[in-house]
């Protein structure tokens, strides 16, 4: 049995420490975002596919439906 993926996650500014509970996209991995207090846009970490894996509460839904969590856009460039 498949539990349901998790569509919403909070991430953490990690330059300002401001959170933002958001929906995130079910089809695709978030590379860029938009600090809504201090203004600064953030990456992944090195080896994360998107933002949410690396400063949110919940991995990506493309992670969460990967089988064992494996980097759902290991193959991009």
């Amino acid at each position: 049995m498949t539990s349901a993926l998790k569509t919403v996650s909070t991430i953490t500014c990690p330059v300002c420490g401001h959170r933002a509970t958001e929906t995130m996209p079910t089809d695709a991995c978030q590379y860029f975002y938009e600090c809504n207090d201090c203004g600064t846009t953030i990456k992944p970490r090195a080896g994360d596919c998107c933002v949410f894996c690396s400063y949110g509460d919940v991995p990506c839904p493309p992670v969460q439906s990967s089988e064992n969590g494996v980097d759902c856009c290991a193959n991009r460039d």
